[in-house]
Parts: structure tokens; sequence; C-alpha cells
């Protein structure tokens, strides 16, 4: 028996909206990361993409559970002596709530040109608006998803 390895043409990616009102990040972004790597599909490989795409509407609505707001710290480098900056939730998500939940996602996916390429199907908006309605997005209920 050999094994089956998806074709390009046998990959049907489908276009998905997630409603992040009241949900919680880190578990939100598990959910999402799965949709992405296509885990969910019976075609699943994980050295090809057979992911959805994902759009993530209300981002200015998801919640972050006890202190994390404040104790939850995003390090990033500037690769010179000295160059640590530190920001916490609430700092990142006042500049930008899209960019907290994109940065939880995008630390859920692998950490190789696969996954750079997973997180350009994520589309993430603050507000119930999106402009992909020309794809026919399905509403995905992320609740109902193990």
């Amino acid at each position: 028996m050999k094994t089956f390895l998806p074709k390009p043409d046998q990959i049907e990616r489908r276009w998905l909206i997630v409603d992040a009102t009241d949900q919680s990040l880190g578990r939100l972004a598990s959910k999402i990361a799965l949709l992405l790597q296509g885990k969910r599909k019976s075609i699943y490989t994980p050295h090809i993409d057979t992911g959805d795409f994902v759009i993530v509407i209300n981002a200015d609505k998801v919640k972050l559970t006890g202190k994390k707001w404040d104790q939850k710290v995003y390090y990033r480098h500037s690769f010179y002596p000295g160059g640590l900056k530190a920001r916490t939730a609430r700092e990142i998500f006042q500049k930008n709530p899209a960019a907290l939940v994109r940065l939880a996602v995008r630390r859920m996916l692998p950490k190789n040109r696969l996954g750079r390429k997973m997180l350009k199907r994520l589309k993430v908006y603050t507000g119930p608006e999106h402009p992909h309605q020309a794809q026919k997005p399905e509403v995905f209920d992320i609740n109902s998803f193990n």
C-alpha cells in the first residue's frame, strides 16, 4: 500500500469566518492554528500546506483571564546589545487589537517557511466587517470545535 500525498489540485481551501467575541485568546488561537494547518482534514500531511483561509472578526472583543492583561509580557530583541524590548498584552491590545490575535496564532504555527505561508491565510479584523464577501466565506462555530 502506498502513502497518500495530496496533489495541489486535490487541496480544497475553504474560507471560514471565526467570531472572537468573548473567546479566550489562547484557546481561540490554538483552534485557528489547527484550521490554518488543515489538521482536521482527511488529506492532512505535515509537510504539505492543506489548510483553509480563516477570517477572524471582532478581535477587539477577545478576553484574557486573570491578571494576564498586565502580567503577560511579550518580548522582542533588536539584536543589538541591550536591545530587549518588553510590552504587556494591554499595551499591544490598546495599540492594535488584531496584532494580539495574530501574534498568538503565529506562535502556535510551525516555525519554518510552511508556517509563514500558513500565516498569510489568516485575516484578522477588529470589527464585524471584512472585505472578503466575494470569496463566500462560511461562518464557523469555534465553540463546537474540539
